[in-house]
């Protein structure tokens, strides 16, 4: 997640301080505390938020937890990891109780990403068995509406509009009444993006409000923004009462302070995060996930929930297990695998959900990974499904033929065959000792 990657390298390196030291002195943890409320506050969290998580990690770090244990260092990683779950709140859960349909109100900044947004969290509830309903009540923005018609013909998603002539608070009505007449499950009301200032247009939402009676008041917050992004969640708060958080871009290159800051500052929970521009690119927000992901421990359930989304076939991954047990796993299989993995996202999204990933993101740019996957591809695509099958017979003048039509010299074709070569024992010893037998159990 590049949003977190400098507070991450900041807080491993001070980690990696502390568990070299051994034993801990109140001094140490001192100096260590100073270091963290630097890294925080470099990376744009609320001040107000740093103090309060500061004075909580000290608290227990100058206790008997700390001063007990046999790894004070790994100790205090620890009670940081707990302390900053406790900091971004609750996992993210809509409230869809009562009866059909349930209306959800996405409100925001105009440029923050609600009309994509719409579309993505219809998506999302649709794959939890839910009838949605999109309405498209922008219409002040040039094109919105048509923006989320496009978006809903793409998902195959039904779409009320009424153009840009009627009043917002009025196609919100009509929408919630199409919805009850096609059986919708589930609105989901497009508003126009307005700032928190703006009297006139915040009072447009509390006549949307008035007249469906939402069940969630989502603001729709670029995480890009910073820490505006806090004033910003409080002012929308104040005037309609929002419900939940839902925090996009956070595939970008911001600080990240204000995703960890707004839940804390404004007490309204996250409950989702904008993690791309693609249709799918929305997650439940789990807190202690997001910490393991700043902390550079991975998220391996984030990942597996992603395989699931993409719908890797399970039998399709039991054959793979099957192949790596016995040691037959061939470039055809390492094709399909590689194709699966470029489904999941980019390389380097999936390697930071992966414990120790974020070690080898450190000496390998994004970039570079990219472009080695691409090689690869291109290595693999200029060989006859035969050679794929039996590497064995990768002769001189089939590995000059491979190297001509991939774009590659000999050598780097060895040098990938020998890799492959390397992998195929690692594999083989490691199914031996039964460690990737797991993957049947991710679909018990």
């Amino acid at each position: 997640m590049p949003m977190f990657e400098g507070l991450g390298e900041r807080l491993d390196g001070i980690f990696k301080e502390l568990k070299r030291r051994g034993k801990l002195n109140e001094a140490d943890v001192d100096a260590a505390m100073r270091e963290i409320k630097l890294a925080l506050l470099e990376a744009d969290v609320h001040y107000s938020v740093v103090k309060a998580f500061i004075k909580r990690v000290r608290e227990r770090a100058v206790g008997a937890e700390v001063a007990k244990s046999l790894t004070p260092g790994q100790q205090i990683v620890k009670i940081v990891f707990e302390e900053l779950i406790q900091t971004l709140g609750d996992a993210g859960r809509l409230d869809l109780s009562g009866n059909t349909p349930h209306v959800i109100m996405l409100v925001g900044l105009q440029g923050s990403g609600k009309t994509t947004t719409a579309a993505k969290l219809a998506l999302h509830l649709r794959r939890e068995n839910h009838k949605p309903l999109l309405v498209a009540a922008d219409v002040y923005r040039p094109a919105a509406v048509d923006q989320l018609v496009a978006l809903g013909r793409q998902l195959d998603i039904p779409v009320y509009q009424e153009g840009v002539a009627s009043a917002p608070p009025t196609i919100a009505h009509n929408g919630l009444q199409a919805a009850t007449r096609d059986n919708a499950s589930v609105v989901i009301i497009d508003t126009a993006g307005r700032l928190q200032i703006d009297a006139d247009m915040m009072g447009e939402l509390d006549a949307i409000r008035d007249r469906v009676q939402p069940q969630e008041i989502l603001l729709v917050a670029d995480s890009m923004t910073g820490q505006e992004a806090v004033n910003i969640a409080q002012g929308f708060n104040e005037q309609v009462g929002l419900t939940g958080l839902i925090l996009t871009k956070i595939d970008g290159d911001a600080r990240g302070g204000a995703a960890i800051s707004m839940r804390e500052v404004t007490g309204v929970p996250i409950k989702f995060l904008g993690t791309s521009e693609k249709p799918d690119g929305l997650e439940v927000f789990h807190p202690d996930r997001l910490a393991r992901r700043i902390l550079g421990m991975g998220d391996v359930l984030g990942l597996i929930e992603r395989a699931q989304d993409i719908e890797i076939e399970e039998e399709e991954a039991l054959a793979l297990e099957e192949k790596l047990r016995t040691a037959s796993f061939t470039l055809e299989d390492y094709q399909k695998m590689m194709r699966q993995v470029k489904r999941l996202g980019p390389l380097s999204s999936v390697l930071e959900m992966v414990p120790g990933g974020g070690e080898l993101l450190k000496q390998v740019s994004p970039e570079d990974l990219d472009r080695q996957l691409k090689q690869v591809e291109a290595i693999i695509n200029s060989m006859t499904p035969q050679e794929r099958r039996r590497p064995k017979v990768l002769n001189a003048s089939r590995r000059k033929r491979i190297a001509a039509g991939s774009g590659t010299s000999v050598q780097e074709i060895n040098q990938f065959i020998k890799q492959f070569q390397n992998a195929q024992r690692m594999m083989e010893r490691l199914t031996k000792q039964g460690l990737p037998a797991n993957i049947r159990g991710r679909f018990q």
